[in-house]
């Protein structure tokens, strides 16, 4: 089940430069997100895959479940490594 965390991270993630071939690192994932956040906001990211989506539809598709599961390992990893601290 996705959180609107999660959905709003993975539309802004789909949005930015980062691509599937640069296997990038949480970290990397975090400050593309952050970023293109911040350049779009969150209804700029919105409207970016929706365009997507309506011209490309497969290619869309594979980009958003890719931006899903970088999400969720990204800030899984964060949230763990906080947990740590906090304890």
């Amino acid at each position: 089940m996705n959180s609107t965390f999660d959905t709003v991270r993975a539309e802004a993630l789909f949005a930015s430069a980062l691509q599937i071939s640069q296997e990038p690192t949480p970290l990397q994932v975090r400050a593309a997100v952050t970023t293109t956040l911040r350049r779009y906001g969150v209804n700029g990211c919105t409207t970016r895959v929706a365009g997507e989506f309506g011209e490309y539809p497969e290619s869309a598709a594979r980009r958003m479940s890719w931006a899903l599961e970088m999400v969720r390992s990204a800030y899984e990893a964060l949230a763990s490594k906080e947990f740590a601290f906090a304890g």
